[in-house]
């Protein structure tokens, strides 16, 4: 992890601060990732407890085990976690699955949000993307900008690793923690996503964390799975190629594959011609 220096840090954390002390409340878009826990524990530090709710939706496209965390996280921060339901799959321009998916997703959960905080009083949505979150395609950035929602963390100029440096600084237990992502992103452009599909895809990857595996994703096409390993552990993953194959036909896929290139962000972004 490439570190600033301690007056970039610093300068970055002022501004950071500056920013939500703007709002005298807020309701933070919460997953129980490093980026969402570091944005709670700054609002909570800067604006004090009572001014600051957590909002976290149970979805199909949330892993459960993503989910079971953000309570513990949530406990852990000692704030306090509004749970609300969101169905994507029930929006036809998201489970067809176009290059907009994003859109129509975070366009339904924060305006979800937006009304929960509303019936709180609360002043301000805000969420956490990062800087690093501008030099890839995300569409969901764009309902977000047109639903006002701020985002401080990407304002103050804060990277993903920075995110990480300053976490481990402030001993929050998602320093480390690995990158998550919903689990519709496991699913290439055009193939129309399912309820069916996405409990197939979790199934599998649940397999994978009780394997001991870190950072990874199964990428769904069709009927094969396409398994990303993170760096350090591919060599590991070869040698259990038969034991994961095996989890994979459980959960219901019909063949399975190792990805040589292994773990890497935003890989079904990768078949776009233009970002």
């Amino acid at each position: 992890m490439q570190k600033i220096s301690e007056t970039q840090m610093k300068s970055k954390i002022e501004k950071l601060n500056h920013i939500i002390a703007d709002y005298r409340s807020v309701a933070i878009a919460f997953s129980g990732g490093v980026d969402s826990t570091l944005l709670a524990a700054v609002a909570k530090k800067v604006l004090g407890k009572e001014n600051v709710i957590l909002v976290t939706a149970n979805s199909p496209t949330f892993p459960q085990y993503e989910f079971d965390q953000s309570r513990t996280i949530a406990d852990f921060l000692d704030l306090q976690q509004l749970v609300i339901d969101t169905n994507e799959l029930q929006n036809r321009q998201f489970s067809i699955n176009t290059p907009q998916r994003c859109y129509y997703c975070k366009m339904e959960l924060f305006l979800k949000i937006k009304e929960t905080a509303s019936e709180r009083g609360v002043d301000h949505v805000i969420e956490g993307s990062n800087h690093d979150d501008l030099s890839d395609y995300r569409p969901g950035l764009r309902a977000i900008n047109e639903l006002g929602i701020k985002s401080p963390l990407c304002e103050s100029g804060l990277t993903k690793s920075e995110i990480r440096q300053l976490s481990s600084n402030l001993h929050l237990p998602t320093a480390n923690k690995p990158s998550m992502a919903c689990l519709s992103s496991r699913f290439p452009y055009g193939e129309e996503i399912t309820e069916e599909k996405l409990k197939r895809v979790a199934l599998a990857e649940d397999g994978l964390r009780e394997l001991g595996f870190v950072q990874f994703r199964v990428r769904s096409h069709g009927t094969l799975a396409r398994i990303e390993i993170g760096e350090l552990q591919q060599d590991e993953a070869w040698r259990m190629r038969d034991q994961i194959g095996e989890l994979c036909r459980s959960a219901g896929f019909t063949f399975s594959a190792l990805d040589l290139r292994g773990y890497r962000t935003g890989a079904m972004n990768e078949a776009l011609s233009t970002p």
